[in-house]
């Protein structure tokens, strides 16, 4: 079997790789410090939403890990790339914050509750009944359902909270329509962020903390695939799937010399 190349280009997640609830995880700030110092090309990678580049710049800054507003891929920015790619100038109906209607209105998309071409899904703190109900009667009328990403769940300092997937789950129910998720782990958002930086698969590595996102998603996009034991995946859940990361390593602090 071929080697794969040296590692030119790094994707990281951030929950659970880089932050943990509000603080950082040891290790991160040197690690996107070393790979800002080297020029590697590199993005961080979330799930979530929620927050524009901006807005999670401003955050990350806060704890102390210095990432470019360029360097940070969110499910709303591949979401809105896929939108613009399968219908330009399109509309839609969104249920989501502002890193989601921001991304859709860059790419010239209308966002309007009169036959909209698609329903998109993302996540919101604020959930609306009445919201709710009107994609349902839109997806009953033609409009396609697209999600951001399949989570149902979403981390808090007071426990788990409801996210993206278990309200897309619950308008599946009522419409008997499935949704097109975007996020990870459609290797399309892998795609998505290599084209952004210019990368390479075969010379990329994916850094993750779920064996059910990183990993998989990772893998079908054909990266290397590092797991890091700071979040939700442990060394012993790898040995119940069918599929196994490149490497597990303790934290991203282990990978600080390898960049």
């Amino acid at each position: 079997m071929p080697r794969r190349k040296p590692i030119a280009s790094w994707l990281t997640d951030m929950d659970g790789v880089l932050v943990h609830e509000g603080r950082p995880i040891p290790g991160a700030p040197e690690f996107i410090g070393r790979l800002r110092s080297s020029e590697r090309p590199f993005l961080v990678l979330t799930n979530n939403s929620m927050y524009t580049p901006r807005d999670l710049h401003a955050r990350l800054v806060r704890i102390g890990i210095d990432v470019p507003e360029p360097a940070i891929w969110t499910s709303a920015l591949a979401t809105a790339q896929f939108l613009d790619d399968q219908r330009p100038d399109g509309t839609a109906f969104v249920l989501g914050e502002a890193g989601l209607t921001t991304a859709l209105h860059e790419t010239g998309y209308v966002l309007t509750d009169a036959e909209p071409d698609y329903v998109v899904l993302g996540e919101t703190r604020t959930y609306s009944f009445e919201a709710i109900t009107r994609a349902i009667r839109l997806i009953n009328e033609g409009a396609r359902f697209i999600c951001t990403n399949p989570d149902v769940t979403g981390p808090s300092s007071e426990g788990a909270l409801p996210a993206a997937g278990s309200v897309a789950a619950l308008i599946s129910k009522a419409t008997g329509v499935e949704p097109y998720f975007v996020g990870k782990p459609n290797p399309m958002m892998m795609r998505s962020a290599l084209n952004q930086i210019g990368a390479h698969s075969e010379a990329t590595a994916m850094v993750g903390d779920r064996m059910d996102t990183d990993v998989l998603c990772g893998l079908e996009a054909g990266l290397a695939t590092i797991l890091v034991l700071t979040g939700i995946s442990t060394r012993a859940d790898v040995e119940r799937y069918p599929f196994r990361p490149s490497r597990v390593v303790a934290s991203v602090a282990d990978l600080v010399d390898e960049v």
